[in-house]
């Protein structure tokens, strides 16, 4: 079994975006970064960030659990539909189609600072360079 918490952070400026993640797997933790690609909005880059955290993930675990503060996410993930960001929402699950049983949940952004924060970071670290 696998728990990710996963969130992206975006400077609305220039469209830089940038995806933290927490993996908890057996009581071990595992913290992953990266710059993302420019998005349009702070939605998408929560998105894109979703697709970047699932392709961290080992690929032989059967049960994920996916905590996120974006509600937007957690529900296109739960309807498997987003008005504008269906494209996201099938790479999505198309990356999960092969886990036996995947849960997702919304949890406030106070409940999440360990993927924010390390989003932050990987944006600011993309900002400097």
């Amino acid at each position: 079994m696998l728990t990710l918490y996963v969130d992206a952070a975006r400077e609305p400026h220039t469209g830089l975006s940038a995806a933290g993640a927490v993996l908890i797997q057996q009581k071990q933790q595992q913290q992953f970064k990266s710059p993302l690609f420019e998005s349009l909005d702070n939605h998408a880059a929560e998105f894109q960030a979703l697709i970047w955290a699932l392709k961290q993930l080992p690929p032989n675990t059967d049960i994920l659990t996916i905590y996120s503060d974006s509600k937007l996410l957690v529900e296109a993930l739960h309807k498997q539909y987003a008005k504008h960001y269906q494209p996201e929402v099938d790479n999505i699950l198309a990356l999960l189609a092969s886990r036996t049983l995947v849960l997702s949940q919304w949890l406030p952004e106070k409940d999440n600072l360990g993927a924010h924060n390390l989003a932050l970071q990987a944006l600011k670290n993309r900002q400097t360079n």
